[in-house]
């Protein structure tokens, strides 16, 4: 049965909301947190400052709302991959795409993580949404692991959430320190190439890692 249709209010109502939660995230992603100020993002949501007490309560209630607002993108991103989990390392191999294609396509996502790591996660963790936000790109992943595991081709003592971690770590690490690890390394590491080469260095990482008898998968 499909949703009823919004009434003209309700359209108007979230349509405010979703024009402060954009204009917060790119405030929010340039400012940070303490720097982020609300006359700031009611500006630039052409709205007002009252709009965003009324919606989201508060200065830290939005920030919450933004980082909640940006996982369900991820995951809504995710969902919309299409994997053969009988085909385990074509499946595998796209997950770790689709995440590294995402950290690099959406900045803003990793830039408002580096935000809240510096605040230790003291925002998210009121969140009462964070935990549902995570539970589909681990269970994705759960399903090609044991597939991978029937068909002997992976290890049956990887956990799909370490294997989440190492993608999440391996993809993040790079593109939220390629500008100070270029200086350090002396070489360009957000060239097309280099890109292209981080990304094969990951996958085959990561394979590795979960290949049965520790051979090469191929």
């Amino acid at each position: 049965m499909s949703p009823r249709p919004l009434g003209v209010r309700a359209q108007a109502a979230q349509a405010t909301r979703e024009n402060i939660l954009r204009a917060a995230t790119k405030v929010f992603a340039k400012h940070g947190f303490a720097g982020g100020r609300i006359e700031q993002i009611s500006k630039a949501a052409k709205s007002y400052d009252r709009m965003i007490y009324y919606y989201f309560g508060s200065k830290e209630g939005l920030f919450i709302a933004v980082l909640e607002e940006m996982y369900r993108h991820f995951n809504e991103a995710e969902a919309k991959l299409v994997l053969d989990v009988a085909e385990p390392v074509e499946a595998l191999t796209a997950v770790i795409r689709f995440m590294w294609v995402y950290y690099h396509r959406n900045p803003e996502f990793i830039t408002l993580l580096n935000t809240e790591n510096l605040h230790r996660g003291k925002h998210i963790a009121k969140s009462l949404r964070a935990r549902e936000f995570s539970s589909p790109a681990v269970a994705v992943l759960g399903q090609v692991l044991a597939s991978g595991a029937q068909q002997h081709l992976f290890r049956t003592d990887v956990a799909a959430r370490d294997v989440y971690l190492m993608i999440a770590a391996m993809g993040y690490f790079y593109l939220s320190n390629r500008f100070t690890l270029s200086a350090f390394l002396g070489e360009e590491l957000e060239t097309p190439s280099a890109l292209a080469h981080w990304e094969a260095f990951v996958i085959d990482a990561v394979l590795r890692t979960v290949a049965r008898d520790g051979r090469v998968i191929v």
